[in-house]
């Protein structure tokens, strides 16, 4: 059954539960352990600084079911910013009742009202078949890229 959650920027308040989301986030889709304490910073971070990464969460009757992120990047082609979508997590409890898509439409609304903003772009792990069907039924399509990285983070080889 769809749910119509509130949309709404994280706060302050938020930061535990987005933390605990990020957490499930990264164990679920990489199998990756995230440091607590360091997510948690990483997340008070974006929430103090938002014009370096700025989370929305989606509530159903007053609880936090769903959360993402968007960060930027300058397109000099374009002469225009992308966001880029990120951390995205939503409760198993509330999987499959539109909360993404909610988050997804409320962040899809205020950039297509910005000039400034080109496009949408995210990146998604290459097993994660559930999420790209998700992020294709609300039409978004596979770029012709892959992501390579350089990563002294020490979170691991393969993950991140």
């Amino acid at each position: 059954m769809s749910i119509n959650p509130v949309i709404r920027s994280a706060t302050d308040a938020d930061i535990a539960v987005i933390t605990e989301f990020l957490i499930a986030q990264a164990l679920e889709s990489e199998n990756l352990r995230l440091d607590p304490e360091t997510a948690r910073r990483g997340v008070a971070h974006a929430v103090a600084h938002p014009a370096q990464g700025r989370y929305f969460v989606a509530e159903s009757d007053g609880r936090v079911v769903g959360q993402l992120m968007i960060t930027y990047e300058w397109s000099d082609w374009r002469a225009k910013v992308f966001w880029w979508i990120q951390s995205v997590y939503v409760h198993p409890d509330y999987r499959g009742r539109g909360v993404f898509r909610s988050l997804y439409r409320h962040v899809e609304s205020l950039a297509r009202q910005d000039v400034g903003v080109c496009g949408i772009r995210l990146h998604v792990h290459h097993d994660n078949h559930r999420a790209m069907a998700a992020y294709e039924k609300l039409g978004m399509a596979p770029a012709n890229y892959r992501v390579y990285k350089a990563d002294w983070s020490g979170l691991g080889k393969e993950e991140g």
